[in-house]
């Protein structure tokens, strides 16, 4: 590897500690890059000529003389456009490299079907937001994107929605459309990296993410690092065969666990519970509109609506039995519950508890923590954010 490579990889390195810690001493940065101090202030140096880095005044104490902090420096203009995609609803903000918002979040609804047009309305509305902003395309960094699906992310290919023509990665082809460098991931797994370098995973080795939303879907962090299996597409929690019922999954094969816990399940149930005459505090949006969103729902159950509460129960005690075989062979340090459906976290605990109870063996239990995400930013999209400051090349 050639010197001008080597001070690359470190300069990008550097940015990247930054992104995740905020300030940092010259110390801090030579203990966590394992490089020597001169190495690292000589390209600290380098960082503040370019812009990106700024003093932060002194350092904690450690018992000596006071360092200097430095931290990235929020006047250089660079941003990271950043996109949440469910079957439903597609989100995209612009963050600043502090992660705050440059540009307002806007929803589009955008049913992820076999449509040909699926694709070009998706990059339509990501363009028009991005000319919309104001933001120049030269001070945009990349744009990473979440979605659901068997994605490959080395590949940039997406199995399951998104599909181009035989042969088209899909990452080129939105990156030609859009103009921007783009990557995209899996939405649980983009999840699991916001738990770990920002949430509840923070700083730990072996935590697993189950991602409660219209799929059940599983990030796996190991040994610090997002797991990915031996083809890209390990962490398909939602189709473990758990349901007793005989629906048909999207998968296409009968048992899965998603069949019982996704929200598009829970709401069919609801609304069908509704008609039957059940009592709810969500008749009456359901009656003006003949329809119930994901988020009524939630919100309806987090307010301790009966209904709402014993269906998204029942659903939560098949995540813990699954969870349970989850514990069995992985014997994580945490379980984090995160994505839309974690704004039920109380709800969610209790009959995950039991089901674990139930079905974990108990010395193996103990050693594992559950944890609901505490997250302020909406986890996919801020998965989505540090997606690109992974892989970008920060110029």
């Amino acid at each position: 590897m050639t010197v001008i490579k080597k001070h690359g990889l470190l300069r990008k390195d550097l940015l990247k500690h930054f992104y995740y810690n905020k300030s940092l001493s010259l110390t801090e940065l030579s203990r966590l890059t394992h490089k020597s101090l001169p190495l690292i202030t000589n390209t600290v140096n380098n960082l503040i000529e370019e812009g990106y880095v700024s003093e932060h005044g002194l350092a904690p104490s450690t018992g000596g003389r006071r360092g200097l902090a430095f931290s990235l420096n929020n006047q250089k203009q660079r941003y990271i456009v950043a996109v949440a995609v469910d079957q439903i609803v597609t989100q995209v903000v612009i963050y600043d490299l502090a992660n705050d918002i440059k540009t307002a979040p806007e929803k589009k609804e955008i049913i992820l079907n076999d449509s040909p047009s699926l694709i070009s309305t998706f990059t339509g509305f990501l363009k028009d937001y991005i000319s919309r902003s104001g933001v120049p395309l030269d001070e945009i960094l990349g744009m990473g994107i979440g979605m659901p699906g068997f994605v490959n992310a080395e590949q940039g290919i997406n199995h399951t929605f998104f599909k181009t023509k035989s042969g088209v990665n899909l990452t080129k082809h939105l990156s030609h459309e859009l103009g921007l460098p783009v990557f995209i991931d899996n939405d649980s797994s983009l999840i699991a990296l916001a738990e770990l370098k920002f949430g509840a995973g923070r700083k730990l080795k072996d935590v697993l993410v189950v991602n409660v939303g219209w799929g059940t879907g599983l990030g796996m962090i190991v040994n610090g690092s997002l797991f990915r299996g031996h083809s890209g597409y390990a962490g398909e929690f939602s189709h473990i065969p758990l349901s007793q019922s005989n629906k048909i999954c999207s998968c296409g094969k009968r048992g899965c666990l998603e069949v019982d816990t996704s929200l598009l399940v829970l709401l069919e149930r609801a609304k069908s519970e509704m008609e039957s005459g059940a009592s709810s505090s969500m008749e009456q949006v359901f009656k003006e509109t003949g329809s119930l969103s994901g988020d009524h729902f939630l919100q309806a159950a987090k307010s301790g609506d009966p209904l709402a509460v014993s269906i998204l129960s029942d659903a939560a005690f098949l995540i813990g039995k699954g969870m349970a075989t989850l514990i069995h062979i992985m014997n994580p340090k945490l379980i984090v519950l995160s994505g839309r459906g974690a704004i039920a976290g109380k709800i969610l605990m209790a009959p995950i508890q039991q089901a674990i109870n139930e079905f974990c063996i108990p010395w193996l239990a103990e050693h594992t923590e559950i944890k609901v995400s505490t997250l302020d930013t909406d986890p996919e999209l801020l998965g989505a954010a540090t997606l690109v400051v992974e892989n970008c090349s920060f110029k």
